[in-house]
């Protein structure tokens, strides 16, 4: 059997601007640190064996800090990169609005049927994505494996391995930092954790960030 620790990043300041962040490399913010921090010392006393994340830095970082209380190394994997929002990214949500409005209204109720312009479909991510767990059944199996990477991501994944279509992406939640965790043994998948933010000190956050 393998086990898989889903990680979100840690909160960024474009996560609080309402920013669409897609796969511009920024920085997490103080309170992203400290939530990565809170994740890792959650994480201490679970036996991982290995840790693979996004190359961006808010999901790597955030990935380090559980692993090197681990003793273990972070490799990293281009299949985990956050969705592409193409000619969205870094742009406020309401300034996506003002060109895109048909657009973002589209992706706020059926995401399934958008392409970011010059960017992605969640089909696209959900794609490279169940490739790389695929390759992770055969490559960790009997192992635990923390792997941290994006909102889109996360949603895409967990979406595949309950057998639902991406159009129920909004159908998912994934807080900064909170922690999933899904179990893959003789040719199926099962979510035994989902957005688990305790660990943070609430068990609803309540933030919907805008620029997703």
């Amino acid at each position: 059997m393998l086990r898989i620790i889903l990680v979100r990043h840690g909160e960024t300041k474009w996560n609080i601007e309402g920013r669409f962040q897609g796969q511009v490399d920024t920085e997490l913010s103080e309170r992203g640190i400290a939530q990565g921090q809170r994740a890792a010392i959650a994480l201490a006393e679970v036996p991982i064996d290995a840790a693979v994340a996004s190359p961006l830095q808010r999901s790597y970082l955030t990935c380090k800090m559980a692993a090197d209380k681990h003793g273990i190394a972070v490799h990293k994997d281009d299949r985990l990169l956050e969705i592409s929002h193409g000619l969205w990214e870094g742009k406020l949500a309401d300034d996506v609005a003002k060109t895109y409005g048909h657009e973002l209204a589209l992706w706020r109720t059926e995401p399934e049927k958008v392409t970011m312009p010059e960017g992605e479909s969640l089909e696209d991510v959900r794609i490279r994505v169940r490739a790389a767990f695929d390759e992770y059944t055969r490559t960790y199996d009997g192992q635990t494996l923390l792997v941290c990477a994006h909102d889109a991501v996360n949603k895409a994944i967990i979406c595949d391995c309950m057998g639902l279509s991406v159009a129920h992406f909004w159908h998912i939640k994934q807080d900064n930092a909170c922690i999933n965790v899904l179990e893959y043994d003789e040719g199926m998948w099962r979510i035994v954790t989902l957005n688990a933010t305790a660990h943070m000190g609430y068990l609803i956050s309540g933030i919907e960030q805008k620029g997703l």
